[in-house]
């Protein structure tokens, strides 16, 4: 393990946060935004998972050569949305 390993204190300011993404989930849930629900939705989603990416796996104090896979995986798991998507988008039922 890392000697920069997280504190007490840095778990419990992540807890705090992601129960105050969660209000803010619920909250947005009830506000009628139009178009923007689903983009709102995906931004909170998107800082929780970072949340818990960063702190709660560790990621935040590794070393580059990890972040190197982090991002490779997610560079994959890009590619497999964009191959979904498109084969999704081009069928004639729409």
């Amino acid at each position: 393990m890392n000697e920069n390993a997280p504190t007490g204190r840095t778990y419990i300011f992540n807890g705090i946060a992601l129960l105050a993404f969660l209000a803010l989930t619920i909250a947005a849930a009830y506000v009628s935004l139009g178009p923007l629900n689903t983009a709102v939705a995906m931004a909170i989603a998107l800082a929780k998972g970072t949340l818990i990416l960063l702190f709660f796996m560790h990621i935040r104090y590794s070393k580059p050569l990890l972040w190197v896979f982090v991002g490779a995986g997610f560079f994959w798991l890009g590619i497999m949305f964009i191959l979904a998507l498109s084969d999704f988008m081009t069928r004639g039922w729409k």
